[in-house]
């Protein structure tokens, strides 16, 4: 690779799932055009990591279709457990809990998974290769089955972050902890996935820095466990929050220092219209959103080379034959 690759990621999925929890709409459809117009003047290719609501919206599949036939980006699969068919209830009110995939028995997971991946591939007429679990959550199970439906890549890993505090049913024992995973790609353990292993999966993990020193995390640390709470040290992300664009740069230019052969941004496909998340509510949020985009992918041009992640695993599978 001539230049470390610029992966980026969508959560492709309803409109405003923090606050809608019941009535589960997909107008943020009509919205990605504008983002990916951005990607291609840049020549960067986006992921469109897409959930069952989503495949059912026609108009987003003809937005999907025309990104594959002019090969301007990737469609993957995303999995909400909750509300993926086939249905089976976990907890008194999963639309509420957002329970994991992981929290299901294996053979429910299997069943989920067969019917996202047939779903997408008979509606885009294409493989699927790529994947993020919802909610982030994924263990070995996870894996093994994505191998099985011959997916090539997931980037559900969160270096750094504990999600064990984040609960999904309430009766298990919340998220995957990534505290000790991997920054940088790497083949699957599907025993451990925590190591690089011998497997067709590669792992390509989201970019995030540590906010504060060591020093200073574990004096954090010490003083929440004072005050009996728990929590992961505080990081930054490669994706925006409002007005936080010199904040991703710092997290591109930490990732590059430390010799990573990608970077990834992530971002909901949602947060691209007014009212779709908490944190973009209006027109004038969104034109903020888009200024940090501009200064973020001005920055990165002339460093990166914009790839999907199918792509990248051609690459990186290249290396190892």
């Amino acid at each position: 690779m001539k230049k470390p690759a610029f992966i980026i990621t969508l959560d492709t999925e309803g409109d405003n799932l923090w606050e809608n929890e019941h009535n589960i709409t997909t107008q943020n459809t009509h919205f990605l055009p504008r983002f990916q117009q951005l990607c291609e003047r840049f020549q960067f290719k986006p992921v469109w990591l897409t959930n069952y609501e989503m495949a059912i919206d026609e108009a987003y599949i003809e937005f999907a279709q025309d990104v594959i036939a002019r090969n301007t980006g990737e469609i993957g699969m995303h999995l909400h457990a909750w509300n993926s068919p086939p249905i089976v209830a976990l907890t008194d009110n999963d639309l509420h809990y957002q329970p994991y995939l992981i929290e299901y028995p294996k053979s429910q997971m299997r069943d989920k998974i067969a019917f996202m991946t047939d779903l997408l591939e008979n509606k885009l007429q294409t493989k699927m290769l790529s994947h993020r679990a919802g909610r982030w959550a994924f263990n070995e199970t996870y894996a093994q089955l994505l191998i099985e439906f011959g997916y090539q890549v997931d980037c559900s890993v969160t270096p750094k972050v504990d999600w064990r505090f984040t609960k999904g049913d309430p009766a298990q024992s919340g998220g995957t902890d990534y505290s000790n995973f991997p920054s940088h790609a790497y083949f699957m353990d599907v025993n451990d996935i925590s190591k690089a292993g011998d497997s067709t999966l590669l792992e390509v993990p989201m970019s995030i820095q540590y906010k504060h020193s060591p020093f200073m995390n574990k004096i954090k640390q010490g003083y929440d466990k004072l005050r009996g709470k728990q929590r992961s040290p505080s990081v930054n992300w490669l994706r925006p929050k409002g007005g936080n664009a010199q904040q991703m740069i710092e997290v591109a230019q930490k990732s590059l220092a430390q010799g990573h052969s990608h970077i990834e941004f992530m971002l909901h496909s949602s947060e691209f219209m007014p009212g779709g998340s908490p944190t973009f509510r209006t027109d004038q949020d969104i034109d903020s959103l888009y200024h940090d985009l501009e200064t973020l992918f001005n920055f990165l041009q002339d460093k990166v080379q914009g790839m999907t992640l199918a792509e990248y695993y051609k690459i990186k599978n290249e290396v190892l034959l």
